[in-house]
């Protein structure tokens, strides 16, 4: 167990910068410096090009055996992401009768943790290289399942029903569904780490002078997404409302806890339980508050969560942080 002083000591750096960088995004915003939608272009380059360096450059740091031990690991993260979309799917859209597109939003907005933004300065700042596993685990279930579901189910809404035949709506959507997993393959940020893996599987290994070049832009990618982050914040009107406090809580405190609960369950090694508590211990992201934008849904709901689920991270990662020993 990490002892009192360094306890704090990692708390304070691994979060009080990401707190630190939303204020000035939103400082900037406040100053009309920014807007959202130069927040966007912000986003773009980090999802474009920032991050899949990043997780280039850490995936090919990383020992091929970590790598191939990770099995236990993408399991817990896995469950969490894709299992816990689909229970909280359908009992938002049973019991509490929302519509495909709040329920669907909301889901995504609760099992998917802010792992490019967030996860890179904080899980990086904690475990080094060896974080771009459990990072690069959850971006693709987010941009390779999460979010394509969630566009078609949200777009369902707004068209999709046009179709008088069973059959034929049947067949449309999941033509939809097809296009959204390709459209969702050629990105950048699902080929790059997908590439990256199976070049470590075969022993590949990134020179020393090309992986500082790969890292100049790489290393933009946790600053630049939280300040336009901080930007986004600052252009929707945030409140604390039942329905953002219940989101917090699961996303913040109850599926981390879960997840810690299953890996002290399945006795799996002290290092996939920290990595896999972790990264289910980061806020919610914000590109739910950019798909909240697209669709005209529960826009000021989703970037309350963004917000107070960040604001309170200092407190709830700080408490997975000592629980696991990180």
């Amino acid at each position: 167990m990490t002892s009192t002083p360094a306890l704090t000591l990692t708390i304070i750096q691994s979060i009080l910068p990401i707190l630190v960088t939303l204020a000035f995004g939103y400082f900037a915003a406040f100053r009309r410096d920014f807007d959202s939608q130069q927040a966007g272009v912000l986003i773009r380059l980090v999802m474009l090009y920032a991050l899949p360096l990043e997780l280039l450059v850490s995936i090919l740091s990383t020992p091929r055996a970590q790598v191939f031990s990770a099995g236990p690991l993408a399991s817990l993260i896995l469950l969490a992401m894709v299992g816990g979309y689909a229970i909280i799917f359908f009992i938002v859209r049973l019991v509490f009768k929302r519509r495909n597109s709040e329920a669907a939003l909301i889901a995504m907005t609760i099992t998917g943790p802010s792992v490019p933004f967030i996860g890179i300065p904080v899980l990086g700042q904690i475990f080094g290289p060896p974080s771009s596993v459990p990072i690069s685990i959850a971006s693709l279930a987010m941009n390779l399942i999460q979010l394509p579901l969630t566009l078609i189910l949200m777009g369902h809404d707004q068209g999709t029903q046009r179709a008088r035949d069973l059959s034929q709506e049947r067949k449309s959507e999941l033509r939809e569904l097809l296009g959204h997993l390709l459209h969702s393959c050629r990105e950048p940020v699902v080929w790059v780490p997908m590439m990256a893996l199976a070049l470590v599987s075969v022993g590949a290994h990134l020179p020393v002078f090309l992986r500082g070049s790969l890292q100049l832009l790489g290393r933009a990618t946790g600053g630049a997404a939280l300040f336009a982050s901080g930007v986004v914040l600052f252009t929707r009107q945030v409140r604390l409302s039942p329905l953002v406090a219940v989101i917090v809580g699961i996303r913040n405190v109850v599926i981390p806890l879960i997840i810690y609960g299953l890996a002290r369950a399945w006795h799996l090694p002290t290092l996939t339980l920290q990595e896999s508590v972790l990264t289910m211990a980061i806020p919610s992201a914000s590109i739910n508050v950019i798909v909240a934008m697209r669709y005209r849904v529960l826009e000021r709901d989703v970037a309350s969560v963004l917000f107070f689920g960040t604001l309170s991270s200092i407190v709830t990662m700080s408490f997975f942080i000592w629980l696991t020993g990180a």
